[in-house]
């Protein structure tokens, strides 16, 4: 990462592509050809849903403990490029499964959520722990939670609370194995999280097809806190760059600050 560059800017690297079923070795080969032809001043590359694998619920088979393959690789990556790599994974933590979202920096440090909402039609709950807790990660001054997939169809777990004057987080991301026949559920719910959020609101799908012949087709995309769109892939290997601007986030929040008149909640469990 540039540390001269303007703080008001983040820039993203949004990778839609096609994943190699269950194959570690041909994923992170097929995702550092990317990540190497991107230009220095990415701040931040944002991988699909289990990246490294496919969206599988062969979840002892694949899983992998921290500090093993997948966060190497990632670490590896983000120090050679000095980019945070984020994306999600199968992690295995004290004898639990976990659809992990790795947030890998250039000095080695990792940070992660573990998926909340898993998708019971195709028995991830079965496969896999809920994850407990809510973060938010910080880059370049900028607030950054982190969300997965089926995440996306729940509004309380992302709402943006207000902490003393100012919001909770400035982008929302949501990476995914959304299947081609509910996109137009994934296009609606990530404009109204922007919206509802006063935030920056961005989602990376995946494309192709999986194991089971379950389709995906992107709509990677990215929206503005007024739920403009910013960026769209359709069905196709893309890599989106996309410039956000703190200060005209900042801006438009002084001039409707909807966000003060927010319900105060608390979430339990």
């Amino acid at each position: 990462m540039n540390t001269m560059k303007d703080s008001n800017i983040l820039k993203l690297a949004l990778v839609q592509t096609a994943l190699y079923w269950k194959d570690k070795v041909a994923n992170f080969a097929m995702l550092e050809e990317k990540i190497w032809d991107l230009d220095q001043d990415i701040d931040l590359v944002v991988l699909p849903e289990m990246f490294s694998t496919g969206f599988t619920m062969d979840a002892a088979e694949m899983a992998e403990p921290m500090n093993h393959t997948a966060c190497k690789w990632m670490k590896q990556m983000a120090a050679q490029k000095q980019m945070v790599l984020t994306g999600s994974v199968i992690i295995q933590d004290e004898g639990r499964f976990y659809n992990r979202m790795l947030w890998v920096e250039p000095s080695g440090k990792i940070q992660w959520y573990d998926k909340r909402h898993l998708f019971r039609m195709a028995d991830e709950d079965a496969s896999f722990d809920m994850g407990l807790n809510r973060v938010v990660f910080e880059l370049n001054g900028w607030k950054i939670l982190p969300q997965v997939c089926y995440d996306l169809r729940f509004p309380v777990w992302s709402r943006n609370r207000v902490i003393g004057e100012e919001m909770e987080y400035d982008l929302c991301i949501y990476v995914a194995s959304w299947p081609a026949p509910r996109i137009a559920a994934w296009d609606i719910l990530l404009q109204a999280r922007a919206v509802e959020n006063l935030s920056y609101s961005v989602g990376v799908n995946r494309i192709g097809k999986d194991g089971h012949g379950i389709p995906f087709s992107g709509h990677t995309s990215a929206y503005d806190f007024k739920g403009n769109q910013l960026a769209f892939s359709e069905n196709e290997e893309e890599i989106l760059v996309v410039e956000l601007n703190k200060q005209e986030l900042s801006s438009f929040r002084r001039k409707f600050p909807a966000w003060k008149d927010a319900d105060d909640f608390q979430i339990n469990g």
